[in-house]
């Protein structure tokens, strides 16, 4: 009998599968042919991304040879196609080397390249901040104090990455404005710091002396 009522359950499930087939089969199969051609399409997107950022390194560095060969014109060109057209991160990093290969010879446009970046919230905090420090390291000597503080006094709180070199460039501008007490300021701030990188103290320290000459002069 037991057999009888297991062969019995076994036709019925046969046949409420059935019609759970008839009337939702289509679907089943569309649902799985979408998730193969998802997979597939994934697979196909990482495989491009990959061979876009092989195309966008190989860019970048044909561009760092011509700067390292002297070809500073063709190397700006180089980079500003990259800054345009390769990844996210390749495009930051030819944007900064961009600026870099103008400076010594249109600082004035390196200036403007870096603050473009410093602008960009894209680039992220860190290449930002690094941004605005080449732009016034470019200027300290034919800015006035004011232009320099404006630009770089947020980047010597204590979390930022680069505000040693911040009040380095401060400290000199401001000094070589005839501010003693401000330059004195952040040359204190910069020994008083004991995250102060060697070669920077030993600058600061420096500095302070002439400061101090300057003074009783």
């Amino acid at each position: 009998m037991t057999d009888i009522f297991h062969e019995v359950d076994e036709e019925v499930r046969r046949e409420r599968l059935k019609k759970l087939w008839e009337r939702h089969g289509n679907y089943l199969v569309a649902a799985c042919v979408l998730v193969v051609i998802g997979v597939g399409a994934w697979r196909g997107y990482e495989w491009w991304q990959a061979k876009r950022a092989a195309q966008s390194g190989a860019a970048f560095e044909q561009a760092v040879t011509l700067a390292e060969a002297g070809k500073h014109q063709e190397a700006v060109a180089a980079f500003a196609e990259l800054a345009t057209d390769g990844t996210a991160g390749y495009r930051v990093l030819a944007r900064l080397r961009e600026a870099a290969e103008l400076a010594p010879t249109d600082s004035k446009a390196a200036v403007a390249a870096y603050d473009a970046i410093a602008a960009d919230n894209r680039a992220g905090q860190v290449i930002q901040d690094l941004a605005a420090l080449r732009a016034s390291f470019l200027l300290v000597d034919t800015a006035p104090y004011a232009e320099i503080v404006k630009r770089l006094e947020p980047l010597t709180a204590a979390d930022r990455p680069f505000r040693h070199s911040a009040r380095e460039i401060l400290a000199l501008s401001a000094w070589k404005a005839g501010d003693i007490s401000t330059a004195r300021r952040w040359t204190d701030m910069m020994m008083g710091d004991p995250l102060t990188p060697p070669g920077q103290r030993s600058r600061a320290e420096m500095l302070s002396e002439l400061i101090a000459a300057s003074a009783k002069g």
